[in-house]
Order: structure tokens, then C-alpha cells, then sequence
């Protein structure tokens, strides 16, 4: 079963990098910058965690906290907030928060309280997702790829560019839709990155001289597919 994971924040940068690094994890993600559309889209797919930020326009973070639980006692609720005073913190917890964490907070710390938040809400919710592609395997659990008997070792970027892929096998991934899901659409780095990864995952992919499975498309970017498949 992949979790439901809602999003509640007004800044857009915080909600873009959360949801790029959620998705990567292979959650289902949905976004709302305020409250009465986190309670209806609470209503209308019910999540099984809410990021939720303390400091919302019109109705606050703990508002939307209590009528959350009000209305789902299994929803997970991990709390967003800019103030690190102890009434803050201790005010979300009652108000029904799982947990909380500080603005500004490291992705891999986020991800880390989510992951908790989720064992100890649904324990029995969590399984070991593997995408598969030919005879490509990817564990999201471990980040640890194979490719027939051989284990492949990934950098991170790595990974979350393979997993794209094998979400969405046989699908044209344009280089702009890689470089926003990847990098950010305000990335700064060499205008090559892109294909200096492609190159990597390539190279590992294909090290026993087994069939490319990533494909060039001229003038449009790049797909995951077998090469008599085009």
C-alpha cells in the first residue's frame, strides 16, 4: 500500500522541495497552501499523514491540526514550525501532533520523521516497495539497485533519477521535466549536469555490456525502454 501524505504549507519553495523528495520515496503526494483546502482535500482523499505548517493565512496550523484529528483519529499529523519555544511545540502535541520539526530543517531529517511517524501510526501499512523493469530491479527501501544477479551501488542523485524512470517506464521524459524533478527549477549547477548523470547511470547499468535501457530521443530527452521498443 503506498501512504497518502498531505502537504500544508503557504511557501511554495518549502512544499516543491518536500513533495520532489516524498515522491522520490515513491509516497502518493498532495499539496495545500492553506487550511480549508487541506480540510477538503482531507475530506475528499484522506491522508495518512499531514506535513502541516504552525503559520497558515486565515486559519492556523493548529486549528486545521484539531479539526483534522476531530474528524480522523488515524490521521498522522507531523507539524511544520518557524518558533522553536517549548509553548509552541507543547500546544501542536496537544492540539493531536505526532511529532513536530523546526524550520529550517534538513530534507533528510524530514524524511526521517516521516518515515517514524508512519511505522508508529500504521505499522502494518508499511511494505518494501521494488520497481521492477525488464530484468531491473529498484528497492526503495534500501535505495539498492540489480540488475540480474549483480547488485548496482547508487549515489543519490542517481537513484532518484533511476526511480524516476522506472516510474514511468517507456514514457519521453523531456530534459525539462528531468532537470525540475531532479535539481529544481532553480538549480544553479553546469548546464551538462543532466547529462553527466545519464552517463553515470549508464555506465553502471551497463557494465557487463547488458542491453541500454536508458534511450537518447533526439530533440526531446530521454526514456526507459528496451532498444527494439522505439
Amino acid at each position: 500500500m503506498i501512504a497518502h501524505i498531505l502537504i500544508v504549507d503557504d511557501e511554495s519553495r518549502v512544499t516543491n522541495a518536500v513533495r520532489r523528495v516524498l515522491a522520490y520515496e515513491g509516497y502518493a503526494v498532495s499539496t495545500a497552501a492553506n487550511g480549508e483546502s487541506a480540510l477538503a482535500i482531507a475530506r475528499s482523499k484522506p491522508p495518512d499523514l499531514v506535513v502541516l505548517d504552525l503559520m497558515l493565512p486565515g486559519m492556523d496550523g493548529l486549528e486545521v491540526c484539531r479539526r483534522l484529528r476531530a474528524g480522523d483519529e488515524g490521521v498522522a499529523i507531523l507539524m511544520l514550525t518557524a518558533r522553536d519555544a517549548i509553548e509552541d511545540r507543547v500546544m501542536g502535541l496537544e492540539m493531536g501532533a505526532d511529532d513536530y520539526l523546526v524550520k529550517p530543517f534538513a530534507l533528510e531529517e524530514l524524511l526521517a520523521r516521516v518515515k517514524a511517524v508512519l511505522r508508529r501510526r500504521h505499522p502494518s501499512d508499511i511494505s518494501r516497495e521494488v520497481l521492477r523493469f525488464e530484468d531491473l530491479e529498484l528497492d526503495m527501501a534500501t535505495r539498492q539497485a540489480r540488475r540480474g544477479n549483480r547488485s548496482i551501488n547508487l549515489s543519490t542523485t542517481e537513484y532518484e533519477l533511476l526511480a524516476l524512470f522506472m516510474r514511468n517506464p517507456r514514457i519521453v521524459l523531456t530534459r525539462g521535466v528531468l532537470m525540475d524533478r531532479i535539481w529544481g527549477n532553480d538549480f544553479e549547477g553546469g548546464p551538462n549536469v543532466l547529462e553527466v548523470y545519464i552517463g553515470h547511470l549508464r555506465n553502471k547499468l551497463e557494465q557487463q555490456s547488458e542491453n541500454r535501457l536508458i534511450q537518447t530521443v533526439r530533440g526531446a530527452g530521454y526514456v526507459l525502454r528496451l532498444p527494439d521498443q522505439g
